[in-house]
């Protein structure tokens, strides 16, 4: 740690991953895992340039993967409501 601010992965060294991991790891679907972060439920993190850059897609935002689990144990999916035709 330096200067006061910690990086994430002194945190969780291994555990930060990309919303589709998250979400094949817990079964969330990506976008509900997407609106606890924007809610600030889950924090973001950075991810790391040299993992996404150049490989043809562009994850950027990771996630701590014990967060994720913490609040997917407590998650129930909502039922759709039908669309009037």
């Amino acid at each position: 740690m330096s200067g006061g601010v910690m990086d994430p992965t002194e945190l969780y060294p291994t555990d930060l991953v990309y919303a589709h991991e998250a979400s094949a790891a817990t079964g969330v679907p990506e976008p509900v895992i997407r609106k606890w972060a924007s809610r600030g439920k889950v924090a973001r993190y950075e991810g790391d340039p040299r993992q996404y850059s150049g490989q043809g897609h562009e994850y950027k935002t990771m996630y701590a993967l014990p967060e994720i689990e913490a609040l997917a144990a407590r998650y129930k999916p909502t039922p759709q409501r039908a669309r009037a035709a």
